[in-house]
């Protein structure tokens, strides 16, 4: 079922607002903010490509840029600067990001080409900015289970989803482990969340669905949408909402899916966690 019909050259990073009962998501390559209310739909534009979101009040978002991380009002559509992301790398851009039960921000970087290794996770908490995991290629699949005590992310070429032990603060504690490998040929994890029961909800870029593993890494079914490039879900209750992207498909392609890029839903899916609230 499409919930937006805005075709997304490459959809990515839907937030759902807790405070605003409001799905907000971005078009990376089209250096937008999307979503939709009661009016109908929404965009702002932005100088420089934008990729993710985590909310820190009611009408206030941290937004990931591809120089860095800031402040934006949603009803004045003004920004303010929080932190610099790769500002002197003109070669890279943010990618997947979501903030952590703790109150803190992850988010990746990655080469604009997908360079091998050109990119790395970081955390944002508190005003500190700390490289986490480096020499990532597609940073991707960043989640975390309903104690708080462990985070998943993945490098998307490399088809493995990792899992880390979390300390209090929720910082990495130890060597992330492999929690999900995905077969060497088949398609790539991009973006996740994880249900309040820890399944962890998989856009499979390639298979056209968002995948559902259980705590253990086990399959345990998915939910189809009419997009061979399904690239992030997210909850709102226990509706599924997922992006998708043209990027990769040529004109064939697009027209042989004319619902490629658009961003979709599928109901009574499962329980969804609440998104964090980012603490400054």
């Amino acid at each position: 079922m499409i919930f937006d019909d805005r075709r997304c050259e490459l959809g990515e990073g839907p937030l759902w607002h807790p405070l605003r009962e409001q799905l907000f998501w971005f078009d990376i390559l089209g250096r937008s903010l999307l979503s939709r209310d009661e009016t109908g739909p929404r965009q702002w534009q932005f100088p420089q490509m934008v990729s993710a979101a985590g909310w820190i009040s009611r009408d206030v978002l941290l937004i990931a840029g591809e120089t860095g991380l800031f402040r934006f009002d949603l009803t004045s559509g003004t920004s303010e600067p929080l932190a610099a992301l790769e500002a002197d790398n003109p070669q890279t851009r943010s990618n997947d990001g979501r903030a952590d039960p703790q109150g803190g921000f992850w988010i990746g970087t990655m080469g604009k080409k997908a360079e091998t290794g050109a990119g790395a996770i970081y955390r944002y908490f508190r005003g500190e900015l700390r490289k986490l995991f480096p020499s990532i290629s597609i940073p991707n699949s960043m989640c975390f289970t309903p104690d708080g005590r462990t985070a998943q992310f993945a490098d998307s070429p490399t088809r493995r989803v990792m899992r880390v032990s979390l300390d209090a603060q929720g910082w990495p504690v130890g060597e992330p482990q492999v929690f999900l490998q995905l077969a060497p040929n088949g398609p790539e994890p991009d973006g996740a969340v994880m249900d309040v029961d820890g399944v962890t909800w998989l856009a499979e870029w390639g298979a056209a669905r968002v995948a559902a593993y259980a705590p253990d890494g086990s399959y345990l079914r998915s939910v189809p949408f009419d997009a061979p490039h399904t690239s992030c879900p997210a909850f709102g209750g226990t509706t599924l909402y997922c992006t998708s992207a043209l990027q990769g498909m040529d004109d064939a392609a697009r027209s042989a899916k004319p619902h490629a890029g658009k961003t979709f839903i599928a109901k009574s899916v499962a329980q969804g966690q609440l998104e964090h609230q980012v603490i400054l």
